[in-house]
């Protein structure tokens, strides 16, 4: 069955981050210390944006950091991760992640995983992770979001706001209220757009494209146990523990690559393009613990642990840079408190259709 036919369920971001162990060996790159590899399969299908029969390139970025995430030892979270994408990734193929441990220190340790399709690699990451060194001697950040658009975002709650369409197009968006295309629910995570009409039509942002700004909204679906328990107290103590840190990571990384790419030709003006896709993503997260996690507690009374509130989070995208069939996505990662919880880089080709400017 196609994973997105109608009445197919709508995947928890557990389940669609869910991978099989394939087994470890070792390769003898260094007699003296062999290089250890250990394999993974993909269980769930990415998704698709659009009718397109590529698969979002979310999915095997934040899977890759994720596969990566299984072979560390308990308490190294992902701090920054570099990936390329390689190949078009297909949405009806598994993919195998070969991980690569590179090194294991005692506060950061890394892994190189290469993400392959019917054998060919369509993408290669870098992973790296650390420890919390209880530590925090300095510290400073920019306004955050919720102070600098607190105008467009008050008297709204985050599930007021339309959620972001499959694909970030005025021609889509006319044709899916048409009824000629049919949106498919985004699976793993509830995004939700800002509408920044207002903001972006100044004669400022007209300018200066570099100031074009889009925020999106956006919590985890499903519990982060996965059904393993259904006693909340218990769920608690895992994730203040830290267990799901990891997976909480993921679901943010996943996050931030959604239509990031469709902002770029809105703030430059741009209707047609006859190509665009990822070139490289790098997220680096600047806090762990409390600020990555994602049920919201204070929130929650009696609920099961499979219906707990989430949190919601911020994502303030822009685009800083455009030149050489190339431009710059880029973006800040708010918790709901206001603190700068991640930066993401992307560097996307661009071409465009010149038939119809």
């Amino acid at each position: 069955m196609d994973e997105h036919e109608e009445g197919y369920p709508r995947l928890s971001f557990v389940e669609l981050m869910a991978l099989k162990p394939l087994g470890t060996r070792e390769a003898k790159v260094n007699p003296d210390e062999p290089e250890k590899i250990e394999r993974f399969e993909s269980l769930a299908a990415p998704y698709r944006p659009g009718l397109g029969t590529r698969s979002f390139g979310g999915h095997v970025y934040a899977q890759t950091a994720y596969a990566a995430s299984k072979t560390v030892p308990k308490g190294m979270v992902i701090h920054s991760m570099t990936g390329t994408f390689i190949l078009p990734g297909r949405y009806d193929v598994p993919y195998i992640y070969t991980v690569r441990h590179l090194r294991d220190g005692a506060v950061y340790c890394t892994r190189a995983v290469d993400a392959r399709q019917d054998g060919q690699i369509c993408f290669s990451g870098i992973c790296s992770f650390k420890r919390d060194e209880k530590k925090d001697d300095f510290n400073h950040q920019a306004p955050s979001a919720q102070e600098r658009y607190r105008s467009i975002l008050a008297g709204k709650r985050p599930e007021d706001h339309p959620v972001s369409p499959s694909v970030d197009a005025d021609w889509w968006i006319d044709q899916v209220a048409q009824g000629e295309f049919v949106e498919h629910e985004f699976p793993g995570l509830d995004v939700r757009k800002v509408d920044m009409k207002d903001y972006n039509s100044t004669p400022e942002v007209k300018r200066s494209p570099e100031k074009y700004r889009q925020l999106t909204v956006y919590s985890l679906l499903g519990s982060p146990g996965n059904g393993s328990t259904t006693d909340a107290n218990e769920l608690r103590r895992r994730e203040e523990s830290g267990e799901f840190d990891n997976l909480y990571a993921c679901a943010h990384m996943y996050s931030s690559d959604k239509n990031s790419l469709l902002l770029i030709p809105r703030s430059l003006g741009i209707k047609h393009w006859s190509s665009m896709a990822s070139l490289t993503l790098t997220v680096v997260f600047h806090l762990h613990g409390e600020p990555l996690r994602m049920v919201d507690w204070d929130a929650s009374s009696n609920e099961p642990a499979s219906d707990l509130p989430k949190k919601w989070f911020i994502q303030e995208g822009w685009t800083p840079r455009s030149g050489e069939n190339r431009a710059m996505h880029e973006s800040w990662l708010w918790s709901p408190d206001g603190k700068l919880l991640a930066t993401s880089y992307q560097d996307s080709m661009l071409r465009l259709d010149w038939g119809k400017l």
